[in-house]
């Protein structure tokens, strides 16, 4: 079902030729294709077809082509003959870029002031780095249970990293290892608390099926880096680890059921710390970077 590009870029013609069948696809495709791929083929659609451009206008000053927004709104026509609801972040995102292009289209300018992230303050710059530079992989946990509002918002960290084309393809299991005890059995880390698994829904990537699978596991990667830091400045500790062997992934397939298309990425163990270890000390840039001009 999806082709493994690990190894290899697909080339121009290739790219081409996936790239015009996702721009044919049928209304009735759309309207008979799975809730989940369409909404994720309406964030990349949107995106390629009309964020990266109605912004380069907006912030150029320049005028947007009346036609701009039809692939949008079209989509958007889709998704209420698909009865989804108008509340979903989707909807209300491509809508935001739909008014927007309509008056740049008429000349008229756009506003986005009201978007511009806090200015970032000293303290801020200086709180971040010591989250980053005092973040540890630890391994042994205190016997604290974690309220599940951390933990969720630890989650929500993962879900607002960095992600290719805006498919959204993350999804989490979490388990508390006291209510599975040893179903996470041959994991270097005795035993918890808990273990949060970031998985990959795969059928977003139909909405960008040329993006190559290296591409696909930074998505899942950097929302594990999210977690990390996250989990750190909510006061908890954990520790990345990964699944030593098809057994061990077997075993999270069957419990919780898991269809072909989530695929197991690796997995964080969150708790309250009980170690400090040294930090592990790193090379100075000046070692690496191999190349400046």
């Amino acid at each position: 079902m999806f082709r493994d590009t690990s190894m290899d870029y697909l080339d121009k013609e290739e790219v081409k030729q996936i790239w015009n069948r996702n721009m044919q696809i049928t209304d009735e495709e759309f309207l008979n294709m799975d809730e989940t791929e369409f909404r994720a083929r309406v964030r990349e659609r949107s995106h390629h077809t009309l964020e990266i451009q109605m912004y380069h206008a907006a912030y150029r000053n320049k005028q947007l082509r009346p036609e701009q927004a039809d692939y949008a709104k079209h989509l958007l026509d889709l998704w209420i003959k698909r009865g989804l609801s108008k509340e979903f972040p989707e909807y209300r995102y491509v809508s935001f870029l739909i008014e927007s292009a309509e008056r740049l289209a008429k000349g008229e300018p756009v506003d986005l002031a009201a978007y511009a992230p806090k200015p970032v303050t000293k303290e801020m710059e200086e709180d971040f780095f010591t989250i980053l530079k005092e973040r540890r992989s630890v391994r042994e946990f205190k016997d604290q249970e974690v309220p599940d509002e951390i933990i969720d918002k630890i989650l929500e960290a993962g879900l607002w990293a960095a992600h290719g084309c805006n498919v959204q393809s993350i999804r989490y299991i979490v388990v508390r290892e006291k209510n599975e005890p040893g179903l996470f059995r041959g994991s270097d880390v005795p035993g918890g608390p808990v273990h949060l698994v970031i998985l990959q829904d795969m059928r977003c990537y139909r909405a960008n099926s040329f993006t190559p699978v290296r591409n696909q596991l930074l998505d899942a990667g950097a929302a594990g880096q999210n977690i990390v830091l996250a989990a750190h400045a909510a006061g908890l500790e954990g520790v990345w680890l990964t699944f030593p062997n098809e057994e061990f992934c077997d075993r999270l397939k069957k419990k919780f059921d898991l269809p072909d298309y989530i695929r197991l990425v690796t997995y964080v163990d969150v708790g309250y710390g009980d170690q400090t270890p040294y930090p592990p000390l790193r090379a100075g840039v000046e070692d690496a970077v191999i190349g400046r001009y």
